[in-house]
């Protein structure tokens, strides 16, 4: 029986960093976007890859890939943003994330999902709700508003506003 903090069913969007799978509740995702032109703002932190156009608003983006201290690599045609609404501070911030692939809505009950492992990961605990599974695969499942301190929301709104 799960121990994890989620304790109700609910929809997850899947997607992959390196050989990871993550996954987001499914509310905090606006939209997932093809890999189109990210501009480049100058003095930007190195996690932040630009800022994209959607529909008129300057969006930043977030390389995860760095976000999570993976190695960088070239952008391939599977590559995708996924737009986020998120909530910090008692404030709505629009932020995209670049990820290596976006895979699939997925359902998971609470009994489909485990606690974190204390010890034994790369992963910052405090980051993950729980670990879905599915199919004898574990599904990462973030905080992602936690992700992002209050101090990087404050600049990559900062960021997305100069930019626009």
């Amino acid at each position: 029986m799960s121990t994890s903090k989620i304790t109700a069913t609910a929809r997850y969007l899947t997607f992959r960093l390196g050989d990871e799978l993550f996954a987001i509740n499914v509310a905090k995702a606006r939209e997932v976007l093809d890999l189109s032109h990210i501009t480049r703002v100058p003095t930007a932190p190195s996690y932040l890859r630009g800022v994209v156009n959607v529909r008129g608003n300057a969006i930043p983006v977030v390389d995860l890939r760095h976000k999570f201290g993976l190695p960088q690599t070239a952008d391939t045609l599977t590559t995708r943003i996924i737009v986020m609404d998120l909530l910090i501070d008692g404030e709505s911030v629009v932020v995209g994330g670049l990820a290596d692939a976006v895979h699939e809505v997925l359902e998971l009950e609470p009994n489909e999902i485990n606690e974190p492992p204390s010890i034994g990961t790369r992963w910052r605990t405090d980051l993950i709700l729980g670990m879905g599974r599915r199919n004898d695969r574990f599904t990462i499942i973030l905080d992602i508003e936690r992700v992002f301190s209050t101090d990087e929301i404050t600049l990559l709104a900062g960021t997305a506003e100069t930019a626009a």
